[in-house]
C-alpha cells in the first residue's frame, strides 16, 4: 500500500523548487502517485504615482515554468498542472484543502527574498498551516533540472 497517492509540487523557478520537482518525481514513481504541479503568479504591487509603469504580467513566465516541469516528468507518472494567481502560500494551502493531496513538496527558499523579509517565507507559512505533510527541499550547489532519463543501471535492471 502506498503512503502517498497525490503529491502537490509547488514551483517558482528557483533552484530549490527544481530540487523539489526532482524528488517529487522519484517519490511519485516509488509510491505510484500522481503529481499536481502548481505555480502561483504573485500579485504585483500596484504602482503609486503618475508616470510609474505598471508591473509586468508574470503569467507567461509561470506558464513556461509549468511547461518545463512537464518535460521533466516521465511518461509513466500521472501529472496535472495548475496555474493560480494571488498569494503563493494561500494558493498552495487552498489546493491542499481542495484535495486530493497527501503531501506537499516545495523548495525551502524561493526567488523573492525581499518579499520573504517582509511577510515571511512561503515555505514557512505552508509548513505551519498545512494539514498534510510538507517536504522542503534544498538544491545541491550547481544542480540543474533535465528531462527525465532512466539511468543505465535502472534500464539494465529492468531489461
Amino acid at each position: 500500500m502506498s503512503c502517498y497517492r497525490n503529491i502537490l509540487v509547488a514551483l517558482d523557478g528557483s533552484p530549490d523548487a527544481d530540487a523539489a520537482l526532482r524528488h517529487a518525481v522519484t517519490l511519485a514513481r516509488d509510491q505510484n502517485a500522481r503529481l499536481t504541479l502548481l505555480s502561483v503568479v504573485p500579485r504585483s504591487p500596484v504602482p503609486t504615482g503618475a508616470g510609474v509603469p505598471p508591473p509586468p504580467d508574470l503569467t507567461e513566465v509561470h506558464d513556461e515554468l509549468l511547461r518545463e516541469a512537464l518535460e521533466f516528468v516521465p511518461a509513466d507518472v500521472g501529472v496535472t498542472t495548475k496555474l493560480e494567481h494571488g498569494d503563493p502560500a494561500a494558493a498552495i494551502l487552498a489546493r491542499v484543502e481542495e484535495g486530493p493531496c497527501d503531501l506537499v513538496v516545495m523548495g525551502s527558499h524561493g526567488h523573492s527574498r525581499v518579499h520573504r523579509a517582509l511577510v515571511g517565507s512561503v515555505s514557512e507559512r505552508v509548513l505551519k498551516a498545512a494539514t498534510v505533510p510538507v517536504l522542503l527541499m534544498r538544491a545541491e550547489h550547481g544542480a540543474t533540472v533535465q528531462p527525465w532519463q532512466e539511468s543505465a543501471t535502472a534500464q539494465s535492471a529492468q531489461g
